[in-house]
């Protein structure tokens, strides 16, 4: 399953960069999010409840950063277990672009899940996502008091 979105940010790159590693941001802006927190330089742990309608599964997640350019660019990596649902895995990669005093930032997301998971079928968990994906840059814009409004998918 591949998602994602194009998205216009009120503020400059460094600053939108500096708020997609703060964990407070982060924990604002993930829904069911219990914990987030950092363990390395590149590593984090999260700790999930995710909606997938007639089911709310709780994911034990690792994610790690690759590619890592700042201010510019990094790809998220991910692998969760979902208790006997199984589990999920994922990248996505997040890309900061200036756009006159503003950013441009593309998310790219991949990801495929356990049989168990895909069960709920592949069309619902990624209108799910993208959901998820649309409503984590609504809550970021709100928690870095910046206007994020999404742009047209190529």
């Amino acid at each position: 399953m591949d998602f994602g979105g194009r998205y216009r940010v009120s503020a400059g790159r460094q600053e939108v960069w500096h708020a997609l590693n703060n964990i407070e941001v982060l924990r604002a802006c993930i829904p069911g999010a219990d914990r987030i927190d950092w363990t390395g330089e590149n590593t984090l742990e999260l700790e999930i409840k995710v909606n997938l309608g007639i089911a709310k599964p709780r994911f034990k997640a690792d994610l790690w950063l690759t590619g890592v350019v700042p201010a510019e660019r990094y790809t998220l990596n991910g692998k969760g277990k979902g208790g006997v649902l199984g589990l999920a895995r994922g990248s996505a990669d997040v890309i900061l672009a200036d756009h006159g005093e503003e950013t441009e930032l593309t998310f790219v997301a991949r990801g495929d899940a356990s049989p168990r998971i895909m069960q709920f079928g592949s069309a619902l968990i990624g209108g799910r996502a993208q959901k998820v994906i649309d409503g984590f840059f609504e809550r970021f814009g709100e928690a870095m008091g910046a206007e994020v409004i999404p742009l047209p998918r190529d």
